[in-house]
């Protein structure tokens, strides 16, 4: 959703597993062309929170640390997520050194944000939260 130099996310999945890896590819895509990735490198990303809206906020600021900071342009993404006094999300990035032009890199995400962050569990996962670009 357009919302001037930020980006809305909405997400609706079966589970959480499957919510997270929507939300690392909506990540990804806002920042460059995902089809043009190769999976010839892996990088693991981990991220912890002490609930739900703080596992999405550590995942959010994990998958654009890889991309932007680390420049590594990912391709797939597959994880797990445990709960043990708090969740953790451990994963593996399939991709390759970001290269601008290669990957058609589109916007550099600075932060995402807590503002108008929702999450909730009826039968389906819905998410919904804001990066600042």
């Amino acid at each position: 959703m357009d919302h001037a130099t930020d980006a809305i996310i909405e997400v609706k999945a079966k589970d959480l597993k499957e919510a997270f890896t929507v939300t690392a590819n909506a990540i990804i895509n806002i920042t460059l062309d995902q089809d043009k990735v190769e999976e010839k490198d892996q990088k693991e990303i981990v991220a912890k929170g002490k609930d739900l809206r703080y596992l999405l906020f550590s995942w959010l600021e994990e998958i654009t640390f890889v991309l932007i900071t680390e420049g590594f342009a990912i391709r797939r993404v597959e994880l797990d997520i445990s709960e043990n006094n708090g969740y953790i999300i451990n994963a593996m990035a399939f991709g390759e050194p970001l290269e601008f032009s290669k990957h058609n890199f589109k916007v550099e995400i600075k932060a995402p944000t807590f503002y108008d962050m929702e999450i909730s569990k009826n039968g389906e996962v819905y998410m919904r939260f804001l990066l600042d670009l």
